[in-house]
């Protein structure tokens, strides 16, 4: 079982950037892919990022590419999520996921633990 709570929401403006924490509990963290995702308005939940937890890098959607990047610190049971040069189309709720095992999965339904959300809205 692992519990997620993200944190680092907040409003910014266009060009800014913010940093998502997400922190488990939990004692077997390590051995979880990990997962962002987002949801706007009237739009379903779309995958941001994720990583497996072998550490072979991080899978991005084309529309974060370059500008976003995932990382966890096993240690401390946080991943993080730092979004650099955000654009209003990034406004959203983001949540955090996770699923056992090393393949990394860009479907919500992949994903058995989910957190509460935080809001990101960036203003033009």
């Amino acid at each position: 079982q692992v519990q997620l709570v993200e944190s680092g929401g907040g409003l910014v403006q266009t060009g800014g950037s913010l940093r998502l924490s997400c922190a488990a509990s939990g004692r077997t963290f390590s051995r979880y892919t990990t997962g962002w995702f987002r949801q706007a308005p009237g739009q379903e939940r779309e995958f941001v990022a994720a990583m497996s937890w072998i550490g072979s890098g991080g899978d991005y959607a084309d529309s974060v590419k370059g500008r976003f990047t995932i990382s966890r610190d096993d240690a401390q049971k946080t991943m993080y999520l730092q979004m650099n040069s955000l654009k209003p189309e990034d406004t959203a709720v983001y949540y955090c996921a996770a699923r056992s095992g090393t393949v990394v999965a860009m479907t919500s339904s992949g994903y058995g633990y989910w957190g509460q959300g935080t809001q990101v809205t960036v203003s033009s």
